[in-house]
């Protein structure tokens, strides 16, 4: 099981090339790619999405919310923000969906790093 960010999505569907996005291709094809539930409304709540993307997206499993997620997520970002750090929310969010599950996270966007040095999420 591994699950992936809506960056990483996104150029998988818009047909970019990177390491991310073989990881989503190979992902994909062998059925361990989850979707925290935060990707999955990005994802839809783009203005212009592939509709591709959006018939595909709508079948991925998800990584469901456990109980005290909402807690464990401000906490998280908590953490991050006393260190100084950048941690937006749908990010923090995305991370928890993660270490909650102990799957590694898929993505191309830096600010995930940060989440992983300090927050025990895993990235692929």
């Amino acid at each position: 099981m591994i699950a992936a960010d809506t960056s990483s999505l996104s150029a998988y569907f818009k047909g970019e090339a990177g390491p991310d996005v073989e990881r989503v291709d190979r992902a994909f094809l062998s059925g361990e790619l989850r979707l925290p539930l935060v990707v999955l409304t990005e994802l839809l709540s783009d203005p212009s999405p592939l509709e591709r993307m959006r018939a595909v997206v709508l079948d991925f499993e998800q990584l469901e919310i456990t109980e005290g997620y909402w807690q464990r997520a401000g906490e998280t970002r908590r953490k991050l923000r006393m260190l100084g750090l950048r941690a937006k929310i749908a990010d923090a969010l995305i991370a928890q969906s993660c270490i909650d599950y102990d799957v590694a996270l898929i993505t191309r966007d830096e600010d995930f790093r940060h989440f992983a040095k300090h927050c025990a999420l895993k990235l692929a």
